[in-house]
């Protein structure tokens, strides 16, 4: 739990997940593309400088990529181009993916969710979020997708994460979000949700609780709190506040 704050319980009505390095380990998949495409352009890039792509959009990691290399005044259609290329790098690693894919914990942990009337929602800033979850067939898992096709502005802004709210009919305060970037942990809290981050605890500070994977949620998160789920289906979960 992060920062030893005092918790006090929330309702909670629904739990809504970034895709890429959460539910499937695509972040390493994105970081070969762009170190390629850095290759391509003369210079190196490395896993540290990767983290600051994370949750961001495709020509926003594009921009920060270029920033990383000293590249600057770059066209409107050069950068299209770059992107596009990437992308396709990218896909052709998609294409490895299976259902084996899905990182450990994650179908129980979902399965666990659902079985005690918890929504669940996809909340992602790729535009291949519909490709990844048929190649590890995860749809079926989840009431809502949201993803950089169906939003304006990308994380840190909270739309990704209040449209899904709003399709899933749960006010955002009811909602707990599952993010590994620093980005959408901002854009999680901007929305008024509550956040678990998974990965490195150092980068995801603000979130709050930090976790390694599912398979430690599991006993902190579902035995303590889902299993005094009332008869409605909702459960208390601790909130910093």
């Amino acid at each position: 739990m992060n920062g030893g704050k005092r918790l006090r319980a929330q309702p909670f009505e629904a739990a809504i997940f970034d895709l890429d390095g959460v539910i499937v380990d695509t972040a390493n998949f994105h970081y070969k593309a762009w170190k390629r495409l850095a290759g391509e352009l003369g210079f190196a890039f490395s896993e540290s400088e990767n983290e600051q792509l994370k949750g961001v959009s495709r020509m926003e990691s594009l921009d920060l990529l270029l920033r990383c290399g000293g590249i600057t005044d770059v066209s409107p259609e050069r950068r299209e181009a770059l992107a596009s290329r990437k992308n396709e790098w990218y896909k052709e690693l998609l294409a490895t993916l299976t259902p084996a894919d899905v990182l450990p914990g994650v179908r129980s942990f979902l399965g666990l969710l659902r079985s005690h009337g918890i929504k669940t929602g996809i909340a992602s800033a790729s535009k291949n979020a519909p490709l990844i979850m048929d190649k590890v067939n995860i749809r079926p898992l989840f009431d809502v997708v949201v993803d950089g096709n169906s939003i304006v502005r990308a994380k840190p802004d909270p739309e990704v994460f209040l449209q899904a709210a709003r399709l899933l009919g749960v006010a955002p305060a009811a909602c707990f979000v599952f993010e590994d970037a620093a980005a959408g942990v901002e854009g999680a809290l901007r929305s008024g949700m509550r956040v678990v981050g998974i990965g490195d605890g150092r980068l995801l500070a603000r979130s709050h609780l930090a976790i390694t994977s599912f398979e430690q949620l599991e006993p902190i998160f579902l035995m303590s709190h889902i299993g005094a789920a009332d008869h409605t289906g909702r459960g208390d979960l601790p909130y910093e506040q």
